[in-house]
C-alpha cells in the first residue's frame, strides 16, 4: 500500500513478472486535482504514461486500469458535483473518455469502479471490443481506509453511500450485476471480498459469467497488523482468506497478497 513513480513501477512490474504475476490493476494519483477530475483522461496523465512505459518493457503482462474520478477530483467523490450531489449522468461521458484514454495508452481491460448508473453501457459504446471488468457490487465499506489514505481520495464532504451499496443488501447486488451484464460487462466484481463472501456466492449461483472479488486494503491491513503483533501466522491467514474467496465462487481475485502468493506457491 504505497505509491510508485512511473520509473519505479516499470522496475516493479519486471520483478513481479519474474515471480509469475500475470496481471496488474493500475491506479493513478495526479500531480494536481480539480473539481472535474480532468487528470483522469489526460493523454499525458500518470496512468497513461505508466501504461505506455510498462507495456514497452513487459509486453506479456495484462494491464487493467481502474476507471473512476475519485483520485482525480479535488473533493474526492467519484463523479462531478452539482448542487452538493454527484451528477450521475454528467459523469458518464467523463468516465468513457477516461476508459478510452487508457485503452489508447495500452490497457488490455478497463475496470469502472465509480458505481454510476449506466456507466458500463456508455463505456461499451465507446469501446466495443475492450473487456470490461465492472465493479458491479461495490459496497460503502469501512475496509477501504488504507487505500483511501494513500490515494488521497477520502471525500471532503459527505460520503459515498449515495452511489455505493448498503452493506446489508444482497438483492441490490444481484440487480446491479444483472444491469452491468445487460450493458455489456464481461466480468462482474464484488468488493470488498471477505465480509461479502455470501454475496460472491449469490452472484456465482445466479450468473454464468466470470466473477471477480476484490480483497481490499483493510482486509489486508488487518492480517498484517495482527501478524505483526504476533496474534496469528500471516501466511496461513492469507492463504485461508484467499481460499475462502475462491471457495465462495470467485474466478478472479484482486489482492495485495499477490506478490507473496507468487512466492509461497
Amino acid at each position: 500500500m504505497s505509491r510508485y513513480s512511473v520509473e519505479d513501477l516499470v522496475a516493479e512490474a519486471a520483478r513481479l513478472a519474474g515471480l509469475g504475476v500475470r496481471a496488474l490493476l493500475v491506479f493513478g494519483i495526479p500531480e494536481e486535482k480539480d473539481d472535474e477530475g480532468t487528470g483522469a483522461w489526460d493523454a499525458d496523465g500518470i496512468v497513461q504514461r505508466t501504461l505506455r512505459a510498462v507495456r514497452a518493457e513487459q509486453p506479456g503482462l495484462v494491464l487493467i486500469t481502474d476507471v473512476c474520478l475519485c483520485e482525480y477530483t479535488s473533493h474526492g467523490h467519484c463523479g462531478v458535483i452539482r448542487d452538493g450531489e454527484v451528477a450521475n449522468d454528467e459523469t458518464l461521458e467523463l468516465l468513457a473518455r477516461t476508459a478510452l484514454s487508457h485503452v489508447e495508452a495500452g490497457a488490455d481491460a478497463v475496470a469502472p469502479s465509480d458505481m454510476m448508473d449506466g456507466r458500463v453501457g456508455v463505456i461499451r459504446e465507446t469501446l466495443p471490443e475492450t473487456p470490461i471488468i465492472a465493479y458491479a457490487a461495490k459496497y460503502a465499506s469501512a475496509f477501504y481506509g488504507p487505500f483511501r489514505e494513500v490515494a488521497e481520495s477520502l471525500p471532503s464532504f459527505g460520503d459515498r453511500r449515495g452511489y455505493q451499496m448498503d452493506s446489508a443488501n444482497v438483492r441490490e447486488a444481484l440487480r446491479e450485476c444483472e444491469l452491468d451484464l445487460a450493458e455489456g460487462a464481461d466480468v462482474v466484481m464484488v468488493k470488498p471480498a471477505m465480509p461479502y463472501l455470501d454475496v460472491i456466492r449469490a452472484v456465482r449461483e445466479r450468473f454464468d459469467c466470470p466473477v471477480a472479488a476484490y480483497n481490499v486494503s483493510g482486509e489486508y491491513a488487518m492480517v498484517k497488523s495482527a501478524a505483526a503483533a504476533g496474534h496469528l501466522d500471516e501466511r496461513q491467514a492469507a492463504l485461508e482468506s484467499l481460499a475462502a474467496i475462491k471457495r465462495a465462487g470467485a474466478d478472479v481475485v484482486v489482492s495485495y497478497w499477490t506478490e507473496s502468493l507468487a512466492t509461497w506457491l
